[in-house]
């Protein structure tokens, strides 16, 4: 019994060696079309996103999220938008969503603002701005609606306008 064990032990891991084994296929590389010489090669590494330098080094790896600080129209919907309390602000999915807010001359309304990047230009096609009202009774029922109102156009076209200027300001400091 245990030799019988011990051939189908090895039987399997000799399978398992063998099917994992794949033959070596070569990548066709057009040698016009790669850089010659090692200043030209390692430039191109470094287009790419290759390479090692001692400033990722001494950085590490990790994450960087100082570019959200370069985009205007983030910049501008952050500034906008700083008088809401903020619940989710996502740089990489390109959303900002506002807790429900409201004033204190009605308690009983409140909004919620959305804010969606669809392109990081400053166009008025960039922003899809969504606005929610929530309606509460005295009896604590709640009802929240999708509105259609001057709040998403104005809010629109005030962040627009600001990252117009932070994206002007922004070429005359380089």
């Amino acid at each position: 019994m245990k030799t019988l064990s011990k051939l189908l032990i090895i039987l399997s891991l000799l399978s398992l060696i063998l099917t994992s084994c794949q033959a070596f296929k070569p990548s066709k590389v057009d040698a016009r079309t790669q850089p010659v010489g090692s200043e030209a090669k390692a430039r191109k590494n470094i287009e790419e996103g290759r390479g090692v330098s001692i400033k990722g080094l001494i950085k590490g790896r990790g994450s960087n999220f100082e570019f959200s600080t370069s985009n205007p129209m983030w910049r501008a919907s952050l500034e906008i938008l700083d008088f809401l309390p903020l619940a989710t602000v996502d740089y990489a999915g390109g959303l900002i969503i506002s807790d429900w807010y409201s004033d204190n001359t009605d308690m009983n309304n409140s909004l919620k603002v959305t804010v969606r990047f669809l392109t990081n230009e400053v166009q008025s096609n960039s922003l899809k701005i969504i606005v929610h009202k929530k309606n509460c009774a005295r009896n604590g029922m709640c009802s929240v609606k999708l509105i259609k109102s001057k709040i998403s156009e104005e809010l629109a076209k005030s962040i627009i306008v600001k990252a117009a200027a932070l994206q002007k300001l922004d070429k005359k400091k380089k």
